[in-house]
Parts: structure tokens; C-alpha cells; sequence
């Protein structure tokens, strides 16, 4: 039987007829109140922000690590321009045509228009976990400004007998560690936190202990939940209290706040390569991470990872491309932005693995260890542990510290804004009426709520409900909520969405 055509899918009310003006579908008033970019610069630094995201600094370096170093960038670039490019494009310009919010931005086709309300639960998802890695970098930030780095030396409330200064966190981990091949970042932080914590080994560096016993103070298990971490409760609170006065004013705030925020992680890594260039054992680390190992190639779970991080790094089916493509004017052309903004993050997470491994190289160096035994085994705690334990033998150690969770803190809150306003962008264009002159209640009350359902991460047991909502909820919705999309516009809309693109 001949399938059902596009013309009889449209009729039949499968898909609606986007023929007319996309401008048409909100009134003139509603469309200036939800507000566009001052600029189209605006529009692309914001785009850059949301889409590099941590995930660049400490994940791809150590994807790379393990899965022969520079011959890991061939998949990766390979399905960057095959696979996150056209899906981003997409998005862009849909988000662009319809002027809305992810949420309502596919009920061009009915019988799927629960994909937008998809992408705004994952995107909520996300915010409620992410919160929380926002209140760790926040809090090893403030710590950074101590007359001596609190992870540099033993004799601390927080420390145990075990712990040695002169130990390096890559001998302890190859003497002690055995690093497993999970792709999540909860999973590479949990490896170094359940070894850790179920060791046998005496001998633990004190960056270490910091990130145990005093960042996380983690206890056992899921099943033990343990007290509320009041410093991260207030860290947590702090980084709500941010986002909400970056987003007070929408797109028009937003838009001027990304000036600082999506340029800044660049200007201080440049800074932190140029002083890690300068460390012993820095040209060793940068040697072994360009250095491919095509071997590799012949294996599928080097390109399965590869394809996977491209999700992650890229962000579709978050949301968040959608909603900020909105605030574009209808007849902008956005093929450039798109083109620069994913270039920029296929190049950010080469570049932030360069500052990385020049810091392993010195770290291995300082242990006696090859490069790949300090990648594999700093890679659980990159951010946490070993950057902030090689931080502490530099001179100066302050001054990079802050430097470095300053970096962090520009492309975690980035990214952050994206999917606060896909949720809350949703929630206004569901009721434009009723809440689009009350959008400080809306992001007040949202951010609010996210505050109080993060409490249970701020506990003891917090880690291993990160560990949950990263890798069993976003990880599998990200993978079908982007193959759905595909599904709808590549094979449902496809003669529509060309017609009114003038792609035909």
C-alpha cells in the first residue's frame, strides 16, 4: 500500500499547513513583549554559551584519553558535521519560523507535539542536577581565595590518617583505582568517588579528601542519605539567585550578560595554557593527547562515545537552541551563527583539552607515572580533583585557582541560561495572556521550586541521585527525543518545513 502522502498527512491534521507567514502564529504585541536580540551577535554569544558547557572541559579530554587520543577527534569532527550540524540547523531555524518556546514549538504536527514538552521536562531535568555542579565550582571558587589552598595539605578537620601530602592523586588512583569505561560524567565522577571511598589503600592525596570529606562529605551509599550540606544548600542558593537577576529582563538582559559570560572561559584559558605550558612535563601531556592511536578506530565503542559527546556538547532536543531561536527576527538568516557555533564548540573542547594535558603531563611527571596512567586515572575527578591538586604546586596558587573555577563558573552558568529559559519561555507562551507581563514572578517562583527539589542533591547521599537523573533519565531521553525530532521533520514535515523555508 503507497504511503500516506504529505498533502493527505496535512489535511488529515497530522501536520498543520506552515504555508502563511510563520509571524502570523503570535500576535505583533505578544511577539514584542516576549522580546528579540538586540543583535545578531548577541543572538550567536549566546547560542556559544549555552552550547559549550562543561562537559568540554573536563569530559572530552579524558574521552579522548581513552580512546587513542587525537584519533578520538576523527569520529568526533565526523559526526559533529554529519550528525549535531543538520540537527542543529534544525532547530535553529524552527525555533526561528515559529517564534516560540520549545514547548509549543512542534504542534506544526499535532500527533507529535508532546516532543516540545519533552525537551522542556529534560531541560527541567537537567537544571534540577545541574544546580548542583554549579554549587561545587562555586564553592572551591571561594575557597580559592584561603591565605593556603584547603586541598593542598593535610592536618584539616576533614582529614583522615590516610592522607598524604607529598601523594599525588595519579599514584594513589593507579595503586588503588580500577577505571571503568562509562561515558556519563556522573559515572566518571562517582568512579573516583565509590573507589575512594572503598579503597583499600592507606594513602590518599589531599585534593582527594577535600572533594570526599568536605565538598561532598559522601556517605556510603543511595541508602544513606545522610545530613544537609548547608554550605551547598547556600552555594545552590547563590547560583538561582544569578540566574534569575541574568534573566530579569529576558533576552534583552540575557543578551548583554553574554558579552562577559560566553567570551570570558576563552580569554582564561588561553591564560591557564600559556602558564601550563610553562610547567615541567607540559609538552609531554600535550605530545601524548594529539598523538592518535588509529588502532583504536576499529573499535565501536570508540565511535559510539564520540557520538554520544556530540550529543551532549551540541545540546539538541534540550531545548534550549529552539527557545533562544525564537527571539530572532522572522527573515534572519542564521546558516552562519549555526555554522560558527558549532565550529566554536568542536574547537573549545580541542582547546580545553590542550590546557588539560598540559597540567596530566605535569602531574605525571610530578608522580613518576606515564601521561596515560595520570589521564585515566585524574579523569573521574578532572575538575575536582587533579587540575585543583596540580593548581597547588604552582607558585601563585591562588591566582590560578580563581582563574580556573572563574572559567568554570562563565560556561556552567552559560549553559545554565539556556535551559531556564526553555522553561520558563514555555511556561509564558503556554499562558501569554495571564504571565507575560509577570515574567520576574515566573522565574522567581520556577527557580524557586528547582531551589527546593535540589535539597536532597545538598545532602550526603546527594551524589548518587546526580548520578541518577544524569545517566537513567537525560541520557536515554536525549538519545530518543533527538531521534524523534529527526523523525518528524525529515519524514512527516519534510515537504512543508521546505516550503515555507523556500528550500525547494
Amino acid at each position: 500500500m503507497e504511503r500516506e502522502s504529505l498533502k493527505e498527512k496535512r489535511d488529515n491534521g497530522y501536520c498543520r499547513d506552515s504555508s502563511k507567514n510563520g509571524e502570523d502564529i503570535l500576535n505583533s504585541n505578544l511577539k514584542e513583549a516576549r522580546g528579540n536580540w538586540g543583535s545578531r551577535i548577541e543572538f550567536l554569544l549566546a547560542l556559544i554559551g549555552y552550547t559549550v558547557g562543561v562537559g568540554s572541559i573536563w569530559r572530552f579530554p579524558i574521552l579522548c584519553a581513552r580512546n587513542g587520543g587525537g584519533a578520538f577527534l576523527i569520529p568526533f569532527f565526523i559526526f559533529m558535521a554529519t550528525c549535531g550540524y543538520p540537527l542543529y540547523y534544525l532547530e535553529v531555524s524552527l525555533g526561528q519560523f515559529y517564534g516560540n518556546s520549545a514547548g509549543l514549538a512542534f504542534e506544526l504536527c499535532p500527533l507529535l507535539k508532546g516532543l516540545g514538552f519533552l525537551m522542556v521536562l529534560i531541560s527541567f531535568n537537567i537544571l534540577w542536577y545541574y544546580v548542583s555542579i554549579m554549587g561545587w565550582i562555586q564553592y572551591y571558587f571561594v575557597k580559592s581565595f584561603s591565605s593556603e589552598l584547603p586541598w593542598a595539605t593535610c592536618g584539616n578537620w576533614w582529614n583522615t590518617d590516610n592522607c598524604r601530602e607529598q601523594l599525588s592523586v595519579a599514584t594513589a588512583a593507579v595503586s588503588s583505582m580500577t577505571v571503568t569505561n562509562q561515558s556519563s560524567i556522573s559515572f566518571q565522577i562517582n568512579e573516583t568517588l565509590g573507589a575512594t571511598l572503598n579503597a583499600t589503600t592507606k594513602n590518599i592525596s589531599p585534593a582527594t579528601e577535600f572533594w570526599l570529606h568536605n565538598v561532598l562529605r559522601a556517605s556510603s551509599g543511595l541508602e544513606d542519605m545522610g545530613t544537609i550540606q548547608w554550605h551547598l544548600v547556600i552555594s545552590n542558593f547563590v547560583g538561582w539567585a544569578i540566574v534569575v537577576a541574568s534573566l530579569v529582563k529576558g533576552v534583552h538582559s540575557l543578551g548583554k550578560v553574554v558579552y562577559v559570560t560566553a567570551t570570558a572561559p576563552y580569554l582564561l584559558l588561553t591564560v591557564l595554557f600559556i602558564r601550563g605550558l610553562l610547567l615541567d612535563g607540559a609538552i609531554d601531556g600535550i605530545i601524548w593527547y594529539i598523538t592518535p592511536d588509529f588502532n583504536k578506530l576499529a573499535d565501536p565503542q570508540v565511535w559510539l562515545e564520540a557520538a554520544i559527546q556530540v550529543f551532549y556538547s551540541l545540546g539538541p532536543t534540550y531545548g534550549g537552541v529552539i527557545t533562544m531561536a525564537s527571539h530572532n527576527k522572522f527573515h534572519q538568516k542564521s546558516i552562519v551563527e549555526t555554522i560558527i557555533c558549532v565550529a566554536s564548540d568542536a574547537f573549545t573542547a580541542f582547546y580545553a583539552g590542550l590546557v588539560v594535558f598540559t597540567c596530566m603531563g605535569f602531574i605525571a611527571k610530578e608522580a613518576g607515572v606515564s601521561v596515560e596512567e595520570a589521564a585515566k586515572a585524574s579523569g573521574p575527578g578532572l575538575a575536582f580533583i587533579a587540575y585543583p591538586e596540580a593548581i597547588a604546586r604552582m607558585p601563585l596558587p591562588q591566582l590560578w585557582a580563581v582563574l580556573f573555577f572563574l572559567m568554570l563558573i562563565t560556561v556552567a552558568f552559560d549553559s545554565t541560561f539556556g535551559m531556564f529559559e526553555t522553561v520558563t519561555g514555555t511556561i509564558l507562551d503556554i499562558f501569554p495572556h495571564q504571565l507575560m507581563n509577570r515574567k520576574v514572578p515566573v522565574l522567581i517562583g520556577t527557580a524557586l521550586v528547582l531551589f527546593l527539589l535540589s535539597i536532597p542533591l545538598a545532602m550526603s547521599g546527594g551524589i548518587y541521585l546526580f548520578q541518577l537523573g544524569d545517566w537513567y533519565i537525560s541520557a536515554f531521553a536525549l538519545l530518543f527525543g533527538s531521534a524523534l525530532e529527526g523523525m518528524i521533520i525529515c519524514w512527516i514535515y519534510v515537504g512543508l518545513y521546505c516550503d515555507a523555508f523556500h528550500l525547494q
